[in-house]
């Protein structure tokens, strides 16, 4: 029987590839009963209890968390050479996780990462339940490394408030496959808070219906993250460093394609490169277009503002009594911090767009940046109409102001998580943290603080839109449309163009008819 449900498997498999139409995915479930487990009933005091309690049979697991970015935060561009990742990139959010670790690393896939002598070869500190819990109970608090919290405690110390404990033995018992919530955890508040940093993922994105997400619209398709975001000995597929801008691999993912523990699922790979069916107008934009450009009209339309901006250089403002303030907008959302400065938020945002080849290359803190009347970009996106590996994507820009040390002329990496008192966010003193921040660094540091305007771009690949509600001709095809500004476009209402709409293609014809002779323009005046 189970031979037979495996090739039913594969058969089902083989007939999604290259569909147009969209695929239903797969439900599996998980094998094996967990409660059963005479391991996991019994009382557990830390997370690292469970993990030894787990790679008892599973005794690869460990191994191969050890081997993936969700466990290095670390990325070596083949391309660029450019060491990326968590653990090493400037953002313009957050800014770093240097001196940091302890608040950020609650979505780290580990426990104890408190500073930089973590243990990276440690079984014991590899967390299983973060993206194999399902009871919805498992929480890493930020401010604890990663760990969590197994009784009543208070935190921050002396704060009043109590962090409630939770039942490891449990939620241990209840185990199973990854899904939209485990994933969601960390992915959905990336940034610092829910929507912050890419705008097309969520909390609305845990159960969508089908006008936020065709694909992953609970009550329809249903998929998962791991429905493109495959994994292969727990490497799951994707990244930000380098991702698929233009992929010819029609169903690459679902045939077991070996480069599918590098990259997620494209469109292409369930909905070929011809996905328009009788529409070869259509088609041919498919070939210079992501599919994103014109399936994606807004992000951020679940309900819930991303951020657009953050400006530091606004960070420190008291009130009278010479405590820190929050301002919230008419909506109850927060668009200033003492500790962190002005927001800007939006929803239902119309992308940015450009032409895109896959290659990213990031600003680095050993990098020189000028003040300028330009935005510094964090990272910049490779592409051009004319490289023959580009396509126009759309993409979040997110701009901000941040500390840079303008005689060394570089970004600055601050202390600011923390309940001590170099931490920026507890005394709103740069002078403080950044020193400290950049010594944990290992980068040089002048003693100025100085504030720079950076942008950092993100591409938009979430919130598929249904058919009926992708982008019309005019959207684009305007004088003020949405690739109004970009090269490489025919766009007969652009303004460089403005003449032939005024007449100029008539003028033109006559123009090269006169060339031709008087006995040209009289054939043509008989012909009509």
């Amino acid at each position: 029987m189970r031979s037979f449900l495996f090739f039913a498997l594969v058969a089902l498999t083989s007939l999604g590839a290259g569909a147009a139409d969209e695929p239903k995915p797969l439900k599996l479930t998980t094998t094996a009963d967990h409660a059963k487990f005479k391991e996991l009933q019994k009382p557990f005091a830390s997370g690292p209890e469970v993990t030894q309690a787990c790679v008892v049979c599973h005794t690869e697991a460990a191994g191969q968390i050890h081997r993936t970015k969700h466990w290095k935060w670390e990325y070596l561009n083949p391309e660029s050479k450019q060491m990326l990742g968590k653990k090493t990139i400037v953002n313009n959010f957050c800014i770093s996780i240097a001196s940091n670790y302890a608040s950020c690393t609650s979505c780290h896939v580990g426990y104890g990462w408190k500073d930089a002598s973590f243990d990276f070869k440690s079984e014991r500190n590899v967390d299983c339940l973060v993206c194999h819990d399902t009871t919805g109970n498992y929480k890493k608090p930020p401010g604890l490394a990663g760990n969590v919290v197994t009784q009543d405690t208070e935190f921050p110390p002396g704060s009043g408030k109590i962090l409630k404990a939770i039942d490891l033995s449990k939620i241990a018992q209840k185990v199973g496959k990854s899904s939209r919530d485990t994933c969601g955890a960390c992915h959905f508040f990336g940034g610092g808070g829910d929507g912050v940093k890419h705008g097309d993922l969520d909390s609305s994105m845990a159960a969508p219906d089908k006008a936020l997400d065709v694909h992953m619209d609970a009550s329809g398709l249903d998929f998962t993250c791991a429905t493109c975001h495959k994994g292969s000995s727990h490497d799951v597929a994707g990244s930000r460093y380098s991702p698929t801008a233009k992929d010819g691999k029609v169903g690459a993912h679902l045939r077991g394609s070996p480069d599918n523990s590098a990259n997620p699922a494209t469109c292409v790979s369930c909905h070929s490169q011809s996905p328009h069916k009788q529409d070869a107008r259509l088609n041919q934009h498919a070939t210079k277009l992501a599919c994103q450009t014109c399936h994606i009209p807004t992000y951020a339309r679940g309900g819930v503002a991303t951020k657009m901006s953050w400006d530091w250089s606004t960070a420190g403002q008291r009130d009278e009594k010479g405590q820190q303030i929050t301002r919230k907008d008419a909506k109850g959302r927060i668009t200033y911090e003492s500790r962190k400065g002005d927001f800007v938020l939006a929803e239902n945002v119309k992308p940015e767009y450009m032409w895109f080849n896959g290659e990213v290359t990031y600003t680095l803190l050993s990098d020189k940046v000028e003040k300028s009347d330009k935005p510094t970009p964090i990272n910049r996106m490779g592409g051009s109409a004319t490289d023959g590996k580009s396509m126009i994507w759309p993409m979040k820009v997110f701009r901000g102001k941040q500390p840079y040390d303008p005689d060394n002329k570089t970004l600055i990496t601050p202390h600011t998580a923390g309940n001590d008192d170099t931490g920026y966010w507890k005394n709103l003193d740069w002078n403080k943290a950044a020193p400290v921040g950049m010594k944990d660094s290992g980068a040089a540091f002048s003693g100025k603080v100085d504030f720079i305007s950076t942008e950092m771009s993100w591409p938009i690949t979430h919130m598929v839109a249904p058919k009926d509600k992708a982008l019309g001709c005019t959207e684009c095809h305007a004088r003020q449309g949405r690739l109004a500004g970009i090269e490489g476009v025919y766009l007969p209402a652009r303004d460089a163009n403005a003449w032939i709409e005024r007449g100029g293609w008539a003028l033109a014809v006559l123009s090269l008819l006169g060339v031709m002779g008087h006995g040209a323009i009289r054939f043509a005046t008989r012909r009509r």
